[in-house]
């Protein structure tokens, strides 16, 4: 099994494991008025970590002025806490670095977007939500200049499905040991862009109460060192899996397929029966949708014999791409103290909803499921267990051979997606950006030719997503003072957009994710496609990689000596096991 031997966190209820531990324990929430985020929307609750960007630098000791984002230095110090957790030196050892993140850097970017269109010398900071630049900043700040580095961006769920990845990479024996997990920072924009999809409480969020009026953001990261068939462990991970509800960009399908598939496969990991799992730490935002989703999914997993089952949220806030690996952090917290977390500020039982505890000491865990839900319904589920269980993990998988390319289809220009039609209509393609025109497209044409109208796996790699609507929302962010903002240019601007949008259209279930990892985007895509072919988890994979440019962006390059980039590009390969 894989072991977890280390962990660090940091989050609004504390900046050390010792703190966060105190802090549930005490039910003392971290979600309060604005101290460090500048926004118009001050009346707005939010979990901040509370240390200043000057206290970061310090306790990391960078004196250089120059700005570094939020989320690299929040990141940095927890991967640190992790390393010397778990008392693991890392020297000739094969060591990756896996981060989840969705806003990356936007810290940085919205601070001094205005300033970098006119001077040069801001030209080397991130100019969009650049999602590889905040994980090769953390792994340099903590010391890890030789590791192995990569980013998965998957919304809400890409902490744990970093965390998955690593436990893959090292079931399949690509790395001795991982560090994975997710970081994120408030900035301006994500909080807008959930604020114009209106499920932003104004007050303290209550998950699961009837009265639940939306979600608190939060920010903060955790980390998790990851090695195999390791005996001095703090838990393992023993199940794990990740689907896609297919229904739509922001809102959970109705029935919770998704989580309730991702539950499912988690538990036939694990040779765990749902009766065996003593705790949920639930996705729980608090938002009308996602509440009932998942509790109609807990209900089709766990029936009448319901585990205790609590959201975290109130006490950190949504942490967004950070939540995943946060909550499994607590999760372990509560395994090790024998404790569940209580769900604050709930009250009223929701009709067909589950009934959360307020907290619970003196319990035994022995199993517990952590969920993880993004945008696109990205749905994630993972399961720690206090004691290893089954048989070892393999020193190597290799169930298959390599792959076979069934298709392949790029774009290159614009004027090809006049050909889109094909496959959308006018009315629909008119809602759609470029990037996502040639995502679609290029998909569609591709499992044309290879005859396939739903593949078992959806794989996207992009370094810097729907740019042109981030832009777009930064400026208006800008130009309208915070106000008037349009939900769909933000709903746009997540890098998982179009690899959940194409899922949406093939009605595929199955894995998905999507990395952003600057120019080593397609070769993590094409080695996790491998991965799953080789090992039998997929008969017939979509792998896309999809990019785009701006006229701001390429004017940046030409200022900066770089040639100009195209203003679109897409390839969709389906890949396909030899046999079938």
């Amino acid at each position: 099994m894989i072991a977890v031997t280390g962990f660090g966190i940091v989050c609004a209820i504390g900046n050390n494991a010792d703190e966060v531990l105190c802090s549930l324990q005490q039910g003392r929430s971290g979600v309060g008025p604005m101290r460090y985020l500048e926004s118009k929307h001050s009346h707005l609750p939010v979990g901040e970590v509370k240390l200043s960007n000057d206290e970061m630098k310090e306790l990391l000791g960078i004196s250089d002025s120059a700005p570094v984002s939020r989320t690299a230095m929040m990141g940095a110090i927890a991967i640190r806490q992790a390393v010397q957790d778990a008392g693991v030196a890392l020297e000739g050892k094969r060591v990756a670095l896996v981060s989840g993140t969705t806003v990356g850097c936007m810290d940085v970017t919205e601070q001094y977007y205005q300033e970098m269109k006119t001077n040069d010398a801001l030209l080397s900071l991130p100019m969009n939500n650049d999602c590889g630049k905040s994980t090769h900043d953390m792994a340099s700040m903590a010391g890890l200049n030789e590791v192995e580095t990569c980013t998965v961006s998957t919304a809400c769920s890409s902490a744990l499905n970093a965390v998955i990845l690593g436990a893959e990479m090292l079931k399949n024996d690509e790395a001795d040991i991982v560090i994975a997990g997710g970081a994120e920072a408030l900035t301006r924009f994500h909080l807008n862009g959930f604020n114009t999809l209106m499920i932003l409480d104004p007050e303290p969020c209550r998950p699961f109460d009837e009265k639940r009026a939306g979600l608190n953001l939060g920010e903060g990261t955790a980390f998790l060192i990851l090695q195999k068939d390791c005996t001095q462990a703090k838990a393992y991970i023993s199940g794990y899996a990740n689907r896609c509800d297919a229904f739509h960009q922001t809102a959970s399908s109705d029935n919770g397929d998704g989580a309730f598939l991702a539950m499912r496969d988690a538990l036939a990991m694990a040779q765990l029966d749902p009766a065996d799992i003593q705790y949920v730490n639930a996705h729980g935002t608090g938002t009308p949708d996602n509440d009932i989703s998942e509790s109609r999914a807990l209900f089709r997993i766990f029936g009448n014999q319901m585990p205790e089952v609590s959201s975290t949220k109130p006490f950190t806030g949504h942490t967004t791409s950070a939540s995943g690996s946060i909550e499994a952090v607590i999760s372990i917290l509560a395994i090790q103290h024998d404790f569940t977390p209580c769900n604050l500020g709930w009250k009223n039982q929701m009709p067909e909803g589950i009934t959360p505890t307020l907290g619970r000491s003196g319990i035994q865990l022995s199993h517990v499921l952590c969920n993880s839900f993004g945008f696109g319904g990205n749905d994630s589920a993972l399961i720690l267990s206090k004691s290893q269980s089954g048989s070892p993990t393999p020193q190597s998988v290799s169930a298959g051979s390599s792959s076979i390319t069934l298709s392949r289809c790029e774009i290159h220009s614009t004027e090809e997606l006049a050909a889109l039609k094909e496959f959308v209509s006018p009315m629909e393609s008119r809602r759609m950006g470029k990037l996502m025109k040639a995502a679609i497209l290029c998909s569609c044409r591709a499992l044309k030719a290879a005859n396939i109208e739903t593949p078992d796996a959806i794989i996207t790699a992009t370094s810097r997503g729907m740019l042109e609507c981030s832009q777009q929302f930064l400026d208006d962010i800008i130009d309208n003072d915070e106000e008037f903002l349009k939900p769909t240019l933000f709903m746009q601007s997540t890098h998982n957009t179009l690899s959940s949008a194409i899922a949406i259209r093939t009605n595929c279930h199955g894995y998905n994710i999507t990395y952003a990892h600057g120019d080593d985007s397609l070769d993590w895509a094409m080695r996790d496609a491998e991965r799953l072919i080789r090992n039998g988890c997929a008969k017939t994979i979509l792998v896309g990689c999809f990019d785009e440019s701006t006229p701001l962006s390429n004017e940046f390059c030409q200022r900066a000596g770089k040639p100009a980039e195209p203003e679109v590009s897409a390839m969709a390969i389906v890949l396909a096991a030899p046999n079938i």
